[in-house]
């Protein structure tokens, strides 16, 4: 049969801060290799044995999801847009409201879509092991073989020791244990990690809900009954989505039902819920140094070292188990075993107001992206990228006026009556209160420089006249 895999996109990114914030969080970043963690999870769960993603995710990313499973060379089936995060099992509810709509029995695979898995192909027979146990009516999940007494990761307990992916019967969840309980059941051979990852039939994960999680059924059927169709994606119906209950499917769904069964995968994973565990999976040298490109490490032991800005290096003289992240706008000095306190400097920077609790650098639009260069009082520059073929809104400021000076390819510009193209090195002023529109006509990205003058630079500056997104004013 089919699989339809389901990809979890929503997360509040404070784990990997400052390379994760809440308005781009880490599944929609190159953390490992060249594609993203969301590419990574699409293109694994792709294949003659599953159909097009089911995608669950917010507002604020449907285009990127868009845009990344296109650099992907991925077609996306239906992209569900939550109107609010309600943790996972409102997110699986609704996923397989969608499923069974076309096929009751329908085969679903629900993955977070931030996890590494290196070996994708282990993967995809570990999913084809626990095939016949979903037909059958199981609820399968997949435990990780643990390779240490991990205190940051709940487990699975088996009814008895696993051999190869074979499924086995489930006997319980077990909470995220202490150092002594997680040593105790690394020993016993018969947990596993819990990974987060299901199959099962649209019609038995509803019946679960319906037995387990009644509560959920009302609010989450109505928003998807009430769903609207925008642009390609489905909203769902934000008041009756509103009335769900916050809860994982685990809490929901798993610890209370009694037909699970567990698929053990032992080929490599992470969740990626930590720098240290970045630091793991890049691949540290002997001395257990990992420095990507733009950091130099001197005389350093058991040490990530990270610059994400180009044309910043970062050194590290003599230092022993530090994680650093350099990014434009913000730098994480941290000790290694202090990697799960990181969301308290988001915590903190968010009580003093930063932006940078939340605000990634480069702010993703669905015709692609700007950055902030230099602000300044009544002045700020900004870079933007504009994809191939996409065109920003018809817009009109009240408070500003705008220099234009395109640095690589060619922008067709709109300016009240005038439409003209400008290339390289050449610049155009958008006088204020002027309507204006720039495209990208070309066949590669085109890049400018924005200078913005006058009283008051906010993004809500805009009135929209025509725009192909759909958008509102600071969408």
């Amino acid at each position: 049969m089919t699989i339809t895999p389901v990809l979890l996109c929503g997360g509040s990114g404070t784990r990997l801060w400052p390379l994760s914030r809440k308005s781009y969080p880490k599944q929609f970043v190159p953390l490992i290799g060249e594609q993203t963690l969301f590419q990574a999870s699409a293109c694994r769960l792709s294949g003659p044995d599953f159909a097009a993603p089911l995608v669950v995710t917010g507002s604020d990313f449907r285009f990127i999801v868009t845009e990344q499973l296109q650099g992907a060379g991925i077609d996306p089936g239906a992209i569900l847009i939550e109107p609010a995060g309600r943790n996972t099992a409102p997110a699986v509810l609704v996923a397989a409201c969608h499923v069974a709509a076309s096929d009751p029995d329908g085969l679903m695979l629900v993955a977070p879509s931030d996890h590494v898995v290196p070996d994708a192909e282990a993967f995809r027979a570990a999913v084809q092991a626990g095939v016949a146990a979903a037909e059958t009516g199981q609820l399968v999940t997949f435990g990780i073989t643990p390779d240490r007494a991990e205190t940051g990761y709940g487990y699975l307990k088996l009814a008895s020791a696993p051999s190869g992916t074979t499924p086995v019967r489930l006997e319980r969840f077990v909470e995220k244990p202490d150092a002594e309980k997680a040593e105790a059941m690394l020993a016993d051979g018969q947990h596993l990690w819990n990974g987060g990852i299901f199959l099962f039939r649209a019609s038995d994960i509803l019946a679960a809900f319906e037995a387990h999680a009644p509560d959920l059924m009302a609010p989450v059927r109505a928003s998807y009954d009430k769903a609207r169709a925008d642009l390609g994606f489905l909203r769902l119906d934000p008041e009756a989505w509103g009335e769900a209950e916050d809860i994982s499917i685990d809490y929901a769904v798993m610890e209370k039902a009694d037909n699970l069964s567990v698929v053990p995968f032992s080929a490599g994973w992470s969740d990626l819920g930590g720098w240290d565990a970045v630091w793991r999976e890049t691949g540290p040298d002997a001395v257990g140094v990992s420095a990507g490109a733009g950091a130099t490490a001197i005389d350093c032991k058991n040490t990530l070292l990270r610059s994400e800005t180009d044309g910043m290096e970062v050194v590290g003289i003599g230092l022993e188990n530090i994680i650093t992240v350099a990014m434009p706008d913000a730098v994480l000095v941290a000790d290694m075993s202090r990697a799960q306190d990181v969301k308290k400097a988001v915590a903190a920077l968010k009580e003093k107001g930063a932006a940078q609790a939340t605000m990634f650098p480069k702010d993703h639009r669905p015709w692609g992206w700007f950055e902030s260069l230099v602000v300044g009082e009544r002045f700020q520059v900004k870079r933007i990228l504009v994809h191939p073929g996409a065109a920003l809104s018809l817009q009109s400021h009240h408070h500003r006026s705008e220099h234009w000076i395109v640095v690589q390819g060619t922008a067709k510009v709109t300016v009240d009556d005038d439409v003209k193209l400008v290339t390289e090195n050449q610049s155009v002023y958008i006088p204020l209160g002027a309507v204006h529109r720039m495209e990208n006509p070309g066949k590669v990205p085109m890049v400018l420089i924005e200078v913005q003058t006058g009283s008051y630079l906010g993004e809500d500056d805009i009135i929209r006249y025509e725009d192909v997104y759909a958008r509102d004013a600071v969408d």
